[in-house]
């Protein structure tokens, strides 16, 4: 099967490591052949370019100029009638807007992949909503019971993302790793590797930490860089939360990176407290393979993921509960290496790459047919 997947490519985070999942391992389902649209240079592209996956430039669509759209319509069918694909999926209901209505006029069978909770209420949603699809595909179960008041009647299938374990072994490179960041052997590292967003939690994690100011051996890390309009002021004010605490010297923010999986494994633990339910938590999952206990919030697409075997989950938005939980971790390394010992069975039970893969197929095909 020849599948055409349509995303916009202005940002990088969930989405597009899950795409770039696709592009990367398509050698693990020979039956599906991955091809990518996407609207905007940037990492994404670049990366899918790299992975030697046919990549199609629909170019920029800006809604507020509405010809920006009509052309990539034009280009994407254009792409359509020559290349002969069966199926093409959106990611998410921005692509789904804007190029569900062209899909639908060629007749090619259309699915659209849920990466978040559709609540609705974003006129996006509404928009998207005009033009059902074949079929959708939920990244968590907590999705999935989303759809059906913007999709009523459309049949909806849930398929956990693959992911894949490091491709080298995190706990002989770990040493050599924290030693080109500088950080001593003893030293219990907190890490979070996610958008910086607010409903991802930071500001309740650098809360949490401020608490644990007069608990010596620990240092904290955050991942992540702005890259929407406003996220240089949220940056800001993690940074000033830190100093106001007096823990600005154990807390390094390292900016957007393409390492993620290195920085896991120099790591020992990973903290994500969302604000906002997280639809499914790939880092949850690439943390799990790092061997890392999880620190997350009790709700979303977290609470198929994380369990008392593998991590620990708090009430959302309470600082106290996340510091009593790393406390406890930096107090009991025993605890830790239990707890990531056992995130390594979860997350390949969750996430095999072939196996999930597999099921993805079955779906298009479902459709397909």
């Amino acid at each position: 099967m020849k599948v055409l997947h349509l995303t916009s490519g202005n940002l990088f985070g969930g989405i597009e490591t899950y795409l770039l999942a696709l592009a990367r391992l398509r050698h693990l389902c020979p039956s599906m052949e991955p091809h990518f649209g996407v609207c905007f240079p940037g990492r994404l592209r670049d990366e899918l370019t790299a992975a030697g996956v046919p990549v199609y430039d629909l170019g920029a669509v800006r809604v507020s100029r509405p010809w920006t759209m009509f052309r990539a319509r034009g280009r994407l069918k254009r792409f359509l009638r020559e290349g002969g694909f069966d199926a093409v999926v959106t990611h998410g209901t921005w692509p789904h807007a804007i190029f569900a209505p062209a899909v639908k006029r060629l007749g090619v069978r259309l699915l659209n992949a849920v990466h978040g909770e559709l609540t609705g209420r974003h006129w996006i949603d509404r928009w998207a909503a005009r033009t059902p699809p074949d079929a959708v595909i939920a990244n968590s179960r907590f999705t999935a019971l989303s759809v059906a008041p913007i999709f009523p009647g459309v049949p909806v299938e849930t398929v956990y993302l693959p992911v894949s374990p490091p491709a080298f072994d995190c706990g002989s490179a770990r040493g050599s790793i924290r030693a080109e960041l500088g950080v001593a052997p003893e030293t219990v590292v907190i890490l979070q590797a996610s958008r910086l967003e607010k409903w991802k939690g930071q500001s309740v994690h650098v809360d949490a930490l401020v608490r644990l100011k007069a608990v010596p051996g620990w240092q904290a890390w955050f991942a992540g860089g702005p890259q929407k309009p406003g996220e240089e002021e949220y940056l800001w004010e993690l940074k000033a939360a830190a100093a106001r605490g007096g823990i600005e010297h154990r807390v390094k923010f390292l900016g957007q990176r393409a390492d993620v999986s290195r920085i896991m494994a120099a790591a020992d633990v990973y903290c994500q407290p969302n604000t906002g339910p997280e639809p499914f938590g790939i880092a949850f999952i690439e943390a799990l393979y790092a061997g890392l206990p999880i620190v997350t919030s009790s709700f979303g697409g977290a609470l198929e993921i994380v369990t008392d075997t593998c991590g620990i989950l708090c009430p959302p938005q309470n600082a106290e509960a996340v510091a009593s939980a790393l406390g406890g971790l930096i107090a009991d390394p025993l605890r830790r290496r239990r707890l990531g010992d056992a995130g390594l069975i979860r997350a390949a039970e969750l996430c095999d790459p072939p196996r999930q893969l597999a099921s993805l197929a079955r779906v298009v095909l479902k459709v397909r047919a």
